[in-house]
């Protein structure tokens, strides 16, 4: 099938094209805006010192760097057992289950962002904050550090960040447009039926004599 086939097949069932898109995207809207809860997220940054910061000015590029690895070990501390469960236990609760909870270390500094995500803004504020808490006290503990300092105290978020429902409505639209397409396509290749003499001449092997135009009216 051409390309000038396609075109031709869907603008005869431009109806399908249009109707499809807008069901699956008014089903998914519908869903997003009146089942879908709010999510919010809430960001804490702590800064890694450690112990040869005191002697600045012998300060190496292989000291930076091993500053950094700091930085990407305390990133991976703050997502282990010990530190999630420290941190739910010193709030009162017995899990962080239902939370996302995710920690990012950049490469060019010792700067890590702690993010946590949940139903309740209070709630990831909270369990931010105390999770910053517990990681600089584990790290300093572990790791022999000589301070992780938080840097940003995480704030109760004013707005949601999620769920993105425009984009979700969007997907849903393009996936009731491929589906239209491909209804129609798959409608096209079923029907056995001869649509233009140029078939006939092909199915049948002989030529076409003569068309007889079709008439509209009454009593024809």
């Amino acid at each position: 099938m051409t390309l000038l086939e396609l075109l031709h097949l869907l603008r005869k069932k431009w109806y399908l094209v249009v109707i499809f898109p807008l069901v699956f995207a008014g089903a998914t809207a519908a869903y997003c805006w009146g089942f879908m809860s709010n999510d919010y997220t809430s960001d804490v940054s702590l800064y890694v010192l450690n112990k040869t910061d005191d002697q600045s000015s012998n300060i190496t590029s292989s000291d930076t760097a091993a500053s950094q690895q700091l930085a990407n070990d305390i990133a991976v501390m703050a997502q282990s057992n010990r530190v999630i469960d420290a941190t739910a236990q010193s709030l009162g609760m017995s899990t962080l289950k239902g939370y996302d909870i995710k920690v990012t270390s950049a490469t060019t500094n010792r700067v890590i962002t702690l993010s946590v995500t949940g139903k309740k803004p209070e709630a990831v504020t909270q369990i931010a904050n105390e999770l910053a808490k517990q990681t600089a006290d584990t790290a300093v503990e572990v790791m022999e550090l000589k301070a992780v300092n938080i840097v940003d105290a995480a704030q109760v978020p004013s707005a949601p960040s999620g769920p993105n429902r425009i984009m979700y409505t969007a997907v849903a639209f393009l996936a009731g447009l491929f589906f239209a397409v491909a209804l129609i396509v798959l409608l096209d290749l079923v029907d056995t039926t001869v649509k233009n003499p140029e078939e006939a001449e092909e199915l049948l092997g002989l030529p076409v004599l003569g068309r007889m135009p079709s008439l509209k009216g009454k009593g024809n």
